[in-house]
């Protein structure tokens, strides 16, 4: 049962960048393309002339994206070194809920903020790739 919260934590992670694509491209579905709707012939090309909270949004997709094989790889490796569940899940669970407040500060351009939560999820994450190492 304890191993389900980690995986939870995997599904929220792998969500995350979906839900800043949704924020960036919100309310321009239904927009004409000549006013500035969203382009799904070219949608890079779209997402490359955002500006402001759109374009914050769809950096933070791109940064949740770079930063899943790291906390994939920490993930299972902490489970496959027999790490205690408690700190797996303890760990899983405050790099997620801090990514989540990445993308919130990221929107809402709170750079300096933004920049300290992702340094702590940094952190976090080297925590419980060495999780084994230092909790048993």
């Amino acid at each position: 049962m304890a191993f389900v919260f980690s995986s939870v934590c995997v599904l929220v992670m792998a969500c995350l960048p979906i839900v800043c694509a949704g924020i960036a491209k919100s309310g321009k579905f239904q927009q004409p393309l000549e006013e500035g709707g969203y382009d799904n012939q070219l949608p890079r090309a779209w997402l490359s002339q955002l500006d402001g909270w759109r374009a914050r949004a769809h950096a933070a997709q791109q940064n949740t994206f770079e930063a899943l094989p790291f906390f994939f790889v920490a993930l299972v490796l902490a489970h496959l070194a027999s790490a205690p569940l408690f700190w797996i899940n303890l760990l899983a669970g405050v790099f997620t809920a801090l990514r989540v407040l990445y993308v919130a500060l990221y929107v809402q351009n709170m750079a300096n903020a933004r920049s300290l939560v992702w340094v702590l999820a940094f952190l976090v994450n080297t925590a419980l790739l060495t999780a084994a190492l230092w909790a048993t």
